[in-house]
């Protein structure tokens, strides 16, 4: 089954990569549109060998279309996806704006799939937040095994999570230090460049940060509400690719051996864990990948059955377009991608 399919935010870090990885994986589409408002129109973006051209998202007519991808941010997602569901699509919104809600699926494939069957309450699948993504693809198998009862996760988050213009800043900023100019921050609340930020997003009222929120809150509706989750979200100088340090605390015994081969055979994993100098991943070392690696699994002899491990992804791919697009997939595979389903 071929479909027709369109995308809201092509010209952002991560409408680009959803176009490249629709692309790779051969997804099966008939008819490509991309659109955005009107001051971007006629911009032109590659989808493989074609080159597409920006459409008028206002004079669009959605009920020409099977799936809908948006990765334009929660306002847009909040003005637009009312109005596309009511045309018959299928849409996954990589914002925040529908992720909580009851009647809206929240999904990661290899995490829980089985959430999809009701994506046609609203018409919308929510893809979850980067950093929740990853941990969670690694943390399934070992919950599935021994039950997680408490997880504490620091973030290391790269900076094109918040987009090119904070890309752009760290590369500025590192310029400018090296001909001692001053570093000036208008993305960022203090200097990125040679730095480390402890703030992902604003402040909450309990003086976490959304980001901290985003974890905790989106981790109990994927993987169980009894599960108490601390957060510590941190910005830091690398383009692309987010780690994690994350501890975890189980109901029932796992050995770091028994940790380390139950990963190594779960979906989306790769380990790579050798107890010596550079035996574990970097993100730099694994931007462009899809799979959510793992490295220094270890038991924490500080709790009953603690295990420490240390987790890395591309922020852009699996973190944001690869996951949904493996959500496109499931859907089709699934057969919800034909209005007749809705």
């Amino acid at each position: 089954m071929s479909i027709n399919a369109a995308l809201i935010g092509a010209t952002g870090n991560i409408g680009r990569e959803i176009l490249a990885i629709l692309d790779e994986r051969l997804f099966a589409i008939d008819n490509m549109h991309v659109l955005a408002s009107r001051a971007s129109m006629g911009r032109e973006v590659s989808f493989g060998d074609r080159t597409l051209t920006c459409e008028d998202m206002e004079q669009f007519d959605f009920s020409t279309v099977d799936l809908v991808f948006m990765a334009a941010g929660g306002d847009v997602a909040k003005k637009w996806a009312p109005k596309i569901a009511a045309a018959g699509a299928l849409i996954i919104d990589n914002s925040s704006a529908y992720r909580m809600d009851k009647d809206v699926p929240l999904i990661v494939p290899e995490v829980n799939p089985d959430a999809i069957k009701g994506a046609r309450v609203k018409n919308i699948i929510a893809n979850p937040n980067c950093s929740t993504i990853q941990m969670l693809v690694a943390l399934k198998p070992i919950h599935d095994a021994a039950k997680i009862k408490r997880i504490v996760v620091a973030t290391y988050q790269s900076v094109s999570g918040a987009g090119k213009a904070a890309m752009d800043e760290l590369w500025d900023q590192t310029k400018g230090i090296y001909v001692t100019d001053s570093p000036t921050s208008e993305v960022f609340p203090k200097q990125i460049a040679f730095n480390v930020i402890p703030q992902v997003d604003v402040f909450m009222g309990d003086g976490g940060t959304r980001e901290e929120h985003k974890m905790i809150n989106e981790t109990h509706k994927m993987l169980g509400e009894d599960i108490r989750v601390s957060a510590t979200c941190v910005r830091v100088p690398v383009f692309v690719g987010h780690g994690e340090a994350v501890n975890v605390e189980l109901e029932r015994p796992i050995s770091a051996a028994a940790t380390k081969s139950l990963l190594r055979t779960s979906p989306g994993l790769m380990v790579v864990d050798k107890h010596e100098d550079g035996g574990y991943v970097t993100p730099v070392e694994i931007a462009s990948e899809f799979a959510v690696y793992v490295s220094r699994i270890r038991e924490d002899k500080s709790v009953d059955h603690g295990l420490s491990l240390w987790v890395a992804a591309d922020n852009l791919r699996k973190g944001g377009a690869l996951n949904a697009v493996q959500i496109a997939e499931l859907a089709l595979n699934r057969g919800l991608l034909s209005k007749a389903s809705s």
